[in-house]
């Protein structure tokens, strides 16, 4: 009996996927790295197109809600825009979401002498049921903005990096941020 020839093929790069859905509505296509509750960071390495662990958080502290990317996109700091998702339940490593925008942490990292930025998109998974009423980040209450910035400060002053608030702001500044993720993005 003569073997078969296996056909094998890698994961798909899922940085190059589009940076919304395309069915018109205001929403952005969003690739989870790593999900709410976990205390391990993952991160997509492009260049072995696979999903790598990158760090595990301190016994007490662990990811408020799912963290991903923006494909098609490229930040400040040189990776793709980072998004924070708010859902009923958490996703997993390389699940693909649809989302509404619903406000932006702007911040940076970093010492006095070198300071990037590294702002935080917050949106919406379009099928969940407890966030379904928020239309704003202010819609989520000073108190839950202000643990969210905490934790951003805590994590990076795990790895030795300052992290500030600049502001947070609605969805209409976090799209500009989008878009101007997406036009880095096609100049690289």
């Amino acid at each position: 009996m003569a073997k078969k020839k296996i056909r094998r093929s890698a994961l798909a790069d899922p940085s190059r996927l589009a940076p919304t859905d395309g069915d018109g509505k205001e929403t952005i296509q969003v690739v989870i790295e790593t999900p709410k509750g976990s205390r391990n960071k993952y991160a997509f390495d492009e260049e072995q197109k696979i999903f790598q662990l990158k760090k595990v958080l301190p016994a007490g502290m662990a990811f408020p809600f799912d963290f991903g990317f923006i494909p098609s996109t490229l930040a400040d700091d040189g990776d793709p825009v980072d998004v924070l998702v708010l859902m009923d339940e958490p996703a997993f490593p390389g699940c693909l979401l649809i989302c509404r925008i619903v406000g932006i942490i702007q911040g940076e990292q970093g010492d006095k002498k070198k300071k990037e930025r590294n702002d935080r998109i917050v949106a919406v998974e379009q099928e969940n049921h407890s966030y379904a009423h928020v239309k704003h980040v202010n819609d989520l209450g000073k108190k839950f903005v202000r643990e969210l910035e905490e934790f951003f400060v805590n994590y990076h002053e795990l790895s030795g990096e300052k992290y500030s608030i600049i502001a947070v702001k609605g969805p209409g500044a976090a799209e500009r941020c989008v878009k101007k993720g997406v036009r880095a993005n096609k100049r690289k």
